[in-house]
């Protein structure tokens, strides 16, 4: 068994290279994720070791009141950056050369404090995996602590899904 590697600081943390959204799906129109959703937050995820990680900038319409971060926002962000890493996961762990698209079995949010407006950071780890399956814990910091985590179970789904061919 090998040591988790340590967790990406998030305070030097840079992004290098393309976005997995960038790389797998540029052509998506998800809300919380699709680079060619112009209304979208448009959430990066990069991978770095056994975590997939990222910032994002919400913008003065992701109030939720004043100087704070909507939870809805929170529980967009933390579902599709979870999704990432339970995408990329399943797709090393089959060795197959298509990132399966995975889609959200389940998902809790705990809103631990109030999220400051301004840049967060993402972090997302999956935990427990078999077959076509992911779960993943994921948390939100910013200004330095935890404001929200989620744990989530995300699928890979078949050709009769509709979101089948989304990436």
């Amino acid at each position: 068994m090998t040591a988790a590697a340590e967790p990406v600081d998030a305070s030097t943390w840079t992004p290098e290279g393309p976005s997995l959204q960038a790389r797998f799906a540029p052509e998506s129109i998800c809300f919380g994720c699709g680079p060619a959703n112009r209304e979208g937050l448009r959430i990066e995820s990069y991978q770095v070791g056994d975590e997939v990680v990222g910032r994002f900038a919400p913008a003065p319409h992701h109030h939720a009141f004043v100087g704070v971060l909507n939870g809805g926002i929170i529980g967009a962000l933390l579902d599709c950056h979870s999704n990432w890493a339970a995408a990329v996961h399943l797709l090393r762990a089959s060795g197959a050369s298509a990132l399966p698209c995975t889609v959200t079995a389940d998902f809790h949010v705990k809103l631990r404090r109030p999220t400051p407006m301004g840049p967060v950071f993402l972090r997302a780890r999956v935990v427990e995996s078999e077959g076509d399956r992911a779960v993943v814990e994921a948390s939100l910091e910013a200004g330095g602590k935890v404001t929200a985590t989620c744990r989530g179970t995300f699928v890979a789904v078949k050709e009769d899904h509709p979101a089948y061919h989304r990436w």
